[in-house]
């Protein structure tokens, strides 16, 4: 296979339904892409409106905009928070318009979002959006104040452990280690979900630590913890896992955009190991 045309910056837009998503599923991608000069960006559907426990409205609905673009700006990413409420997201025509215009507009070779079979309601609903996007982007009569893509990016789904009605099946699996404290960095910034709503609504707010430095380590912890039980459920799996990785993202193609085939893994993830066998 011949080497992978990079004289264009390549482009990544990853699809969450919530400000924090994006980060928590594929910050790790998105800092090795903003490591090699490709273009990011973030795009949550809703608000985040309902996201904590004590401040939910519209005081939240700005905490989180601005806890989110600066967890984009510490790897150099561009950001977008969409106004529509956080909990009752729905896959409206005008927001299926919407999602049309943006990926028109930005040009992704490579587009993630949640699986449509996702425990959150505005999960599943943001998946349908991008599903339902994926064939109009390319019709000139569709939203025509826009030109119309003459092929369609590459869509995959951000990971999950659930089952019903089959389990998350990964394409690709890419090794984050190296770029692991970015990806604690732009988590971080989430305060408001990482060290207060998520501690809160799981049941353990008083394990979070106060200090700054100390909330990155238990962060962190916590998280490499959660990534290497996703190794040890995927080793084997698309030949990249092997047992000295320990930190990894996965990600499934969509069949709904164009085929992540060998082609498009070897352009999209350029910084991927050759397979162990």
């Amino acid at each position: 296979m011949s080497a992978p045309d990079m004289s264009e910056p390549l482009r990544l837009l990853v699809i969450g339904a919530h400000p924090d998503d994006a980060e928590y599923k594929a910050g790790g991608l998105a800092a090795l892409y903003r490591r090699l000069g490709h273009a990011v960006r973030f795009v949550s559907v809703t608000n985040g409106a309902a996201g904590h426990h004590l401040t939910p409205g519209p005081a939240l609905v700005l905490r989180r905009k601005a806890e989110a673009e600066a967890a984009a700006a510490t790897i150099g990413a561009e950001c977008e928070v969409w106004d529509h409420p956080d909990g009752s997201l729905e896959p409206t025509l005008a927001r299926r318009e919407q999602m049309i215009r943006l990926i028109r507009s930005w040009r992704p070779g490579l587009v993630l979002t949640h699986r449509p079979n996702d425990y959150h309601p505005d999960h599943r609903a943001t998946s349908q959006l991008v599903q339902d996007a994926a064939y109009l982007l390319t019709v000139p009569a569709v939203c025509p104040d826009v030109p119309r893509l003459r092929r369609d990016p590459v869509i995959a789904y951000l990971s999950d452990n659930f089952t019903r009605p089959y389990p998350f099946d990964p394409t690709v699996v890419i090794d984050v280690a190296s770029v692991w404290s970015e990806k604690i960095g732009m988590l971080h910034a989430h305060a408001s979900q990482f060290y207060e709503w998520l501690p809160y609504n799981m049941g353990h707010p008083e394990t979070v630590p106060v200090a700054d430095a100390d909330r990155r380590a238990w962060l962190s912890a916590r998280l490499e913890g959660l990534t290497e039980k996703d190794r040890d459920r995927l080793n084997g799996r698309s030949g990249i896992v092997a047992n000295d990785v320990r930190l990894v993202e996965a990600f499934e193609g969509c069949e709904y955009g164009a085929p992540l085939d060998d082609e498009a893994r070897a352009r999209l993830f350029p910084f991927l190991r050759p397979a162990r066998r």
